[in-house]
């Protein structure tokens, strides 16, 4: 025969459960709406990327408009620009691409402002990448851009990009010895020797066939490499989120149907 204080022991503890298991199916089903809300803001950001990116060209933002540069209004924008490149002063930036492994070429150029926008020119093999001059050994100095001011300048097309962070694939940006992983135009600035207020907080990949042609072919950084690609798994979490939780809620009622069935055989 059940005692009295161990029928209201089994309540508390029936009462206990079924407050744990409301919890538990309040916070999975909380999760997964979480995760549809990012599934549609992931396909909104998509449509977003995919208009800039095919749009006709703009210009590339003023210096007045750098501090308002985003992700979320620029990230991919198609833009164009002209001035002079300063080729002495290019980076090199390890990359994998489907041509291989290799390097971006990443080459400041001079606006007419006497501001620096950083261009990824393109890819390059790793054999022709040892046959080209090592970057300027001297700083550049802050009148850099007035060195250049006569040359012929080019035009430029890509899409703007913000900079990546200085680490990549477990491995450190190393300027002192001229190893670069991450595209950090702040830090390639930097090292160059650059006046921090005057290089774009981003950089622009240049398209398809924006090199002029080159005697050894193998010289000539190949453009239009940017892959834009998004992980969109938020619908598989939310499947997931909302399957636990209807699996918390179907235990939680099957342990309570049999809770009851064992107290009307006991009755």
């Amino acid at each position: 025969m059940q005692r009295p204080h161990d029928s209201l022991r089994s309540s508390a503890l029936r009462k206990m459960l079924a407050v744990c298991a409301a919890v538990a199916v309040c916070l999975l089903l909380a999760l997964g709406t979480w995760q549809v809300v990012r599934l549609q803001w992931k396909l909104d950001l998509i449509a977003k990327v995919d208009t800039r990116v095919h749009a006709t060209p703009v210009a590339v933002p003023e210096p007045a408009q750098w501090a308002q540069v985003n992700a979320a209004n620029d990230e991919y924008r198609h833009v164009t620009l002209t001035g002079v490149y300063l080729p002495e002063y290019t980076t090199r930036v390890q990359a994998t691409t489907d041509l291989g492994s290799g390097y971006w070429l990443l080459t400041p150029l001079c606006l007419q402002s006497g501001h620096i926008v950083i261009v990824n020119r393109g890819y390059i093999g790793q054999d022709a990448a040892k046959r080209l001059p090592a970057p300027a050994a001297t700083s550049a100095g802050k009148a850099v851009c007035a060195t250049v001011a006569d040359h012929a300048p080019v035009t430029i097309n890509g899409l703007l990009r913000l900079p990546e962070t200085g680490r990549a694939f477990l491995r450190h940006n190393d300027p002192a010895n001229n190893r670069w992983y991450a595209r950090d135009v702040a830090a390639i600035g930097k090292a160059r020797g650059f006046d921090a207020s005057m290089v774009a907080p981003f950089f622009v990949d240049a398209g398809k066939d924006q090199e002029p042609p080159l005697a050894d072919e193998a010289l000539r950084p190949v453009g239009g490499l940017t892959v834009i690609s998004f992980t969109n798994n938020h619908l598989v979490y939310a499947l997931t989120w909302y399957a636990l939780a209807a699996m918390a809620a179907g235990a939680f009622i099957w342990v309570a149907r049999d809770d009851k069935r064992r107290k009307r055989q006991h009755d």
